[in-house]
């Protein structure tokens, strides 16, 4: 009879129909608790039923707290295994190699974890910047790209100090290491992976730019790389003007002399690996192929004549154009 009862209470929904309900599990909250929370809300029938179960599991012993999304047709053994498993609500947040801040605070945006301006306070905010020892204006370039799994209710500045400390496990002793051998500073070496990550497509091509910007830097040369004049202008997917490469901002590398105050974008593993590991090669230039792979030059004059073909081709595909167009 017990058997047949505990059966029925266990399989039976305590509620017709489907009405989605979210509960929240405090820090810290007992299993009774928790047990309270579901009677209250008339999701379970049984308390000791589901006190019985959670001994018997040891569920009782390990609660996770968060928000839980429940349906009211649910039964309670159903029920339990949510609470059992830990299965809150999660925002997914997908962090791609070179997003800027703005591309991340939509991220937040969407998922309605914050809006883009609360975002944008918070990654510029000089005391959160201080609790985590940023030395720049803002987080960008802190946070590593991957996918992330926010619990709701997090607050904000406990999610984004999870992206800045997985940007930070990925420095192992052998790179911080490397890192001191360069004489680079974390902000240093993250703001010139961004630069990287922002002008490559190939991966094989990562350490050649990388060697281009050391050995300028090592020269004193003008960085002069393209994504650094849009910086906090417009998109990075926009054409880059010659107007643009003239405005002078604090980022734009045609003007500044040295490394810009701070990251352009996140950089992933590939783009860190090429600022700390630079190619043994004396490239101080590069232009773009159509392909977006690049062409490689150690002097002025290997510079102009490869700039000089690279404006040919374009020409000719122009001409080809107009003559298809003109035909068709």
């Amino acid at each position: 009879m017990a058997f047949a009862y505990t059966a029925f209470e266990l399989s039976v929904p305590a509620q017709k129909g489907g009405v989605n309900t979210e509960i929240q599990i405090p820090q810290g909250a007992s299993f009774r608790q928790v047990i309270d929370i579901l009677y209250d809300r008339k999701l379970i029938r049984d308390k000791n039923i589901f006190l019985l179960l959670g001994k018997l599991t040891g569920t009782d012993r390990k609660i996770r707290a968060g928000f839980y999304s429940i349906w009211s047709n649910m039964s309670p053994w159903d029920i339990f295994k949510i609470i059992r498993r830990g299965r809150i609500i999660e925002y997914e947040i997908k962090i791609l190699e070179g997003d800027s801040l703005l591309e991340i605070a939509g991220q937040f945006e969407k998922n309605n974890i914050m809006t883009r301006e609360e975002f944008m306070k918070l990654a510029t905010d000089p005391d959160f910047l201080n609790s985590y020892e940023i030395e720049a204006k803002s987080i960008e370039g802190y946070i590593f790209p991957d996918t992330y799994r926010i619990p709701k209710g997090v607050p904000a500045e406990d999610a984004l100090g999870s992206m800045i400390d997985r940007m930070r496990d990925q420095f192992s002793p052998d790179l911080l290491s490397r890192m001191e051998e360069t004489g680079m500073t974390e902000k240093e070496v993250l703001t010139l992976a961004s630069i990287i990550e922002k002008e490559a497509v190939v991966d094989s091509e990562r350490p050649l730019i990388s060697a281009v910007y050391h050995n300028r830097l090592r020269k004193k040369m003008q960085l002069q790389a393209d994504p650094t004049a849009i910086y906090g202008i417009k998109s990075s997917r926009e054409k880059i003007t010659r107007e643009d490469l003239l405005r002078k901002t604090p980022y734009n590398t045609y003007i500044i002399k040295g490394l810009p105050p701070g990251p352009i974008a996140s950089p992933g593993m590939k783009s860190i690996m090429a600022a700390l590991y630079p190619a043994d090669v004396q490239y101080l230039f590069f232009v773009a192929h159509d392909d977006r792979t690049h062409q490689f030059s150690s002097t002025v004059e290997e510079h102009l004549q490869a700039v000089k073909l690279y404006r040919q081709r374009k020409q000719e595909m122009k001409e080809n154009e107009k003559g298809e167009n003109g035909s068709s």
